[in-house]
Order: C-alpha cells, then structure tokens, then sequence
C-alpha cells in the first residue's frame, strides 16, 4: 500500500472527504510549485496532482492550457517536474500523483519513467490520453514498482466499462463530472448527481473522486455528499494566474483551507 492508497484508506476511515489539489508544475513560476505544495498541504490538501507541462493538453479547457504553455516557457520538462516532486517529498508526505500526456512519458522511456517515479517520490499517475485497451504493459510496470494507475470515467461511459476501469485502477478511480475539458462553470447540474448515483452502483473496489467544473466551496461541498473527494484545477490555477507575487501565493492557501472547511463542514 503505497501513500495514496494509504491517505484515502485513513480519510475513509474517520469519514472524511478527500481534497485534490492539481498544479501545473512551474506555474506560474518556475520557483513557485514545491513551496505552494508544501504550504497547501498544512492547509487542508490531502493529495497533489502535479500536472506535466505539455504542447496539446487535449482534455484541458482554456486555463490549464495557458498555465502549461506558460510553464514550458518557464523552462519545465518532464525531469524537472519528477526533480520539484523530490524537493516536495524531502519536506513533506502528501500523497503525490503526477497528471501528464503519453507522449512525453513514452520520450521519455516507460522503465525509466516508472524508475524515476519511484525514485522521485510519486505514488500514482493520471495519463488522460493512454486508455484502457492500450495500457497494459504500462500498467503491470506501474503494479511492480507500487505506482497507482488511475483512470478516469465521464457520464458517456457505459456501466460494463465503469466496471472494468474500476478493476484496473489503483488508489481512485477519477470521475469526470462532466462531457468536456477541464475548467470553471456556474454551478453543477442534476446529471452530475446522476452520474454519481450510477458510478457508485458500478465501482465497488476503488474510492470515487470527483473532478472538472468544480469552482467554489458549496460546489465541492454538494458534490462531496455523492462521493469520497473532490479534484480542484482551473479554479486554483486561475487564483495563481489573476494575482501577483506573494498575494497569489496567499489567495491560493487561503482557497485551498476553505474547500477543506467546505468539506469537513458540509456548507460553506
């Protein structure tokens, strides 16, 4: 059992809802990211997606795609993004799952990769773009080295499918909320509970995390009644990208404490 699994098993346990904090590494500046994740985590964040800076991020809306074209012009890559993950694990153990695309990770070379995972201090990835029928081989190397896999199910995904990305997931399995890309929207809607209320009769292995769309606290804390945590991105990305220097820095924790008094609370 690995740190992921660890944190959900123990959140789980004293009835709590997990909060997932993504990140795009080097955004907004390349010094930013290991000192804002360690920062989050004494505030309420229980697990980081440090998302991997890439040219054609196809499940990101508008705002991750401006951060990650920012990020690159910062100078991240993939080995500088595993190298932050080290310095965030020197101070801290917040479960860590780095959120990229295949095609840097397969440059880069799968065994290495995985090595480098582990030796970095990542528990889990999240690779949108490597499905399920192309992913075994990935998967089994992930299983040897104790990274989770986690995959993602969205409202157009059939039950028999949910059920199988369920049996091949590790730590979580990511639902999305709803039929797009990544960013803010006013409000969810009854399918979204709908949706939920579905994946729960179908995924009976894995903890079920909620993410796109969700942008304020009542947003997680609705969703939160029909799952075991909740994935903020755009919205914490957008709170980096609209302030400057240490305001952001500060906007950003105070955001992060919030959707966790959100969740323990059950209100705003």
């Amino acid at each position: 059992m690995n740190r992921l699994e660890q944190r959900l098993l123990a959140l789980k346990k004293g009835n709590r809802k997990a909060l997932s904090l993504y990140v795009t590494a080097g955004f907004p500046h390349f010094e930013d990211t290991v000192p804002l994740i360690i920062e989050m985590s004494k505030h309420g964040a229980d697990l980081i997606e440090l998302g991997i800076p890439f040219s054609d991020p196809i499940a990101d809306g508008p705002t991750i795609q401006a951060s990650s074209e920012a990020a690159l012009r910062n100078g991240v890559t993939l080995d500088k993004t595993l190298k932050m993950a080290s310095e965030i694990r020197r101070s801290c153990d917040i479960p860590l799952i780095l959120m990229g695309y295949s095609n840097p990770i397969y440059r880069f070379g799968l065994e290495k990769f995985l090595d480098a995972c582990v030796t970095n201090g990542i528990d889990g990835t999240i690779i949108p773009d490597l499905s399920l029928e192309e992913s075994d081989n990935y998967r089994s190397m992930a299983q040897k080295r104790n990274i989770s896999s986690i995959y993602l199910a969205a409202p157009t995904t059939a039950d028999d499918r949910m059920r199988r990305l369920d049996e091949v997931s590790t730590g979580f399995l990511y639902c999305v909320s709803i039929t797009g890309v990544t960013g803010e929207r006013k409000g969810l809607g009854p399918q979204v509970t709908e949706f939920l209320r579905r994946a729960r009769k179908n995924v009976t292995k894995n903890p079920l995390l909620v993410g796109f769309g969700i942008s304020t606290p009542d947003d997680a804390a609705l969703i939160a009644k029909h799952c075991d945590g909740v994935v903020i991105g755009s919205a914490l990305v957008n709170i980096l990208k609209d302030s400057k220097g240490d305001k952001a820095f500060r906007k950003a924790v105070e955001f992060v404490a919030a959707m966790r008094s959100a969740l323990d609370s059950g209100t705003h």
